[in-house]
């Protein structure tokens, strides 16, 4: 029976870490955490077994290290793309921003849009010319690309390393 258990635990952990692969998919979805908390869970599960080795948490501890850095990274490669263009960070925030407040109120696909829609207008309002403005938004889109590109990259690894840690 606790072999059943174990396979239940295993399964749902799964299923959640690919959940959250798929999640990435969509630029503000909070995919890398939400793989690490089912494997936060995995952890604590299996720490109350007395099943825990110090390499166990050695896999968890690169698991965190790899979420905190896919957190950060996606970030910056947006920031980096628009940056080349010489977008102020007040239009990057505001876009940033704009993404946020409207994913909380509606969904993340309509955060999805308005992130380059506010980074277009603050642009547009700021340069007063509606091409300059569109390029910059393309940057900001290319940046998203890459972004969700490396975060893909990083939750493949992150199931990887969890694979490792509870198969092996």
């Amino acid at each position: 029976m606790a072999e059943f258990g174990q396979i239940v635990i295993e399964s749902f952990t799964l299923f959640i870490l690919l959940a959250g692969l798929a999640g990435l998919l969509i630029p503000i979805f909070p995919g890398l955490t939400i793989m690490w908390l089912s494997t936060l869970f995995y952890a604590v599960v299996e720490a109350s077994k007395g099943k825990m080795t110090w390499v166990d948490w050695m896999f968890f501890t690169f698991i965190t290290l790899f979420m905190v850095g896919g957190n950060i990274i996606d970030n910056i490669i947006i920031a980096k793309h628009v940056r080349e263009k010489n977008v102020p960070w007040s239009s990057i925030l505001l876009a940033f921003a704009a993404g946020i407040i409207v994913s909380l109120f509606f969904t993340p696909l309509a955060g999805m849009v308005a992130s380059p829609a506010g980074l277009f207008l603050a642009e547009w309002n700021r340069l007063k010319e509606r091409d300059i403005a569109l390029a910059n938004t393309k940057a900001w889109m290319t940046g998203w690309g890459w972004a969700v590109a490396a975060r893909f990259g990083i939750g493949i690894v992150m199931i990887l390393f969890w694979g490792l840690w509870a198969w092996l």
